[in-house]
């Protein structure tokens, strides 16, 4: 989980922190207390306390955010695989995404809405209610923040809520989510580059606007933005082919009316690429499968009497896809065993061969050197 350390669980959810947050939470302990200390009914550790408490409900606030996307996505059927707190904020790690414009835009809109909520409820209780100077100046510290995480959010680039909320729109409009997540990672990596310059102008001493956290909140945006952006083109790549255009060359299909001696000569010798091989019948369909090694409880001289068929095995553990099958569910598939092969089959059953990652990725490859020659 990438040296994240789990917490335990929240409403059924794996909630992690990252190490990057124990620092964050230092720097906000110490920054927060040392104002507090100015309070004089505040004396000893006592600031130092509230500030702890205080950096310990802004990240609650945070959670609170992300648990927002996760109720919303949950309702729809998608499970929420972790939550992790970490340098940046938040993140809620979904199976998967919506299916629908309209469903991203809710899971999108959902965080920024609890933080406006909660921004909202605490600058009510701050200004309706009497506490003690440094309470109400920690109500209207949390106030404050959550106005800035939900306004913030909004901004339409990923990987903020505002990128997603901006994806859906686009997807809305072309009826294609990959060119929905294209377009707000470019617009994302414009606000990264925005980010960047203020915040750099900001250190050199040219301007008064922005800090060092800008600038590392700049390359943030446009790391993310890049990683979703490249990925969006693959998927949209991959959405262009069919496993039938990935099938590996010369795949290892053999006719069952074969002589094992006529298998073996036209197949084996010489040739090492392969030691399992499928077995059609007279129509192309799969009949079972022939190992090179089990051969060898066969006499050579009755290779030339056993047809292929006789000597071939049952079908076991083979996933067969269509040939029409779009890469991009055939690669989704291949997530969970990225080793395994997949025999393709046509519209009428006919073994057409074999599909692997391998082949995939020299497909890409090849149309990667199309589209640059």
């Amino acid at each position: 989980m990438n040296n994240n350390i789990r917490v335990g669980n929240l409403f059924g959810i794996p909630f992690y922190v990252n190490p990057s947050w124990f620092l964050v939470l230092g720097l906000v302990t110490f920054s927060y207390g040392q104002q507090l200390s100015f309070f004089p009914q505040l004396n000893g550790f006592l600031p130092w306390l509230l500030g702890f408490m205080a950096a310990l409900l802004l990240f609650a606030s945070v959670l609170a955010h992300e648990l927002g996307h996760s109720f919303v996505a949950i309702s729809q059927g998608i499970d929420v695989k972790s939550i992790t707190l970490f340098l940046f904020g938040g993140l809620a790690s979904l199976e998967k995404e919506s299916d629908t414009p309209l469903k991203a835009f809710l899971v999108a809109i959902a965080g920024p809405v609890v933080s406006l909520l909660l921004s909202a409820i605490f600058f009510l209780t701050a200004f309706n209610f009497s506490f003690p100077a440094p309470i109400e100046a920690i109500i209207e510290l949390l106030a404050f923040i959550n106005l800035v995480l939900g306004l913030f959010n909004l901004i339409p680039g990923l990987p903020l809520d505002g990128g997603n909320i901006l994806k859906s729109l686009v997807w809305k409009i072309t009826n294609n989510p990959n060119k929905g997540i294209i377009f707000a990672s470019r617009v994302g990596q414009v606000f990264g580059w925005l980010a960047v310059a203020v915040g750099g102008l900001s250190i050199l001493g040219i301007t008064q606007f922005g800090s060092f956290w800008t600038l590392l909140i700049g390359f943030f945006l446009l790391q993310n933005a890049g990683v979703s952006a490249q990925s969006a083109q693959v998927q949209e790549t991959l959405n262009g082919y069919t496993a039938k255009d990935a099938i590996i060359p010369d795949s290892p299909i053999v006719s069952g009316d074969l002589s094992i001696r006529e298998f073996v000569n036209d197949y084996v010798i010489g040739k090492n690429q392969w030691r399992k091989f499928l077995v059609v019948n007279e129509e192309g369909n799969l009949s079972g499968v022939l190992e090179v090694e089990g051969l060898k409880k066969i006499s050579t001289s009755e290779w030339t009497q056993i047809k292929v068929y006789e000597a071939m095995e049952a079908i076991k553990d083979l996933i067969t896809i269509q040939s029409n099958q779009t890469l991009l569910e055939v690669v989704k598939m291949l997530e969970d065993d990225p080793l395994q092969q997949l025999t393709v089959v046509g519209e009428n059953g006919q073994v057409l061969g074999l599909l692997e990652k391998n082949s995939i990725i020299q497909l890409l490859q090849k149309d990667k050197q199309t589209k640059t020659a």
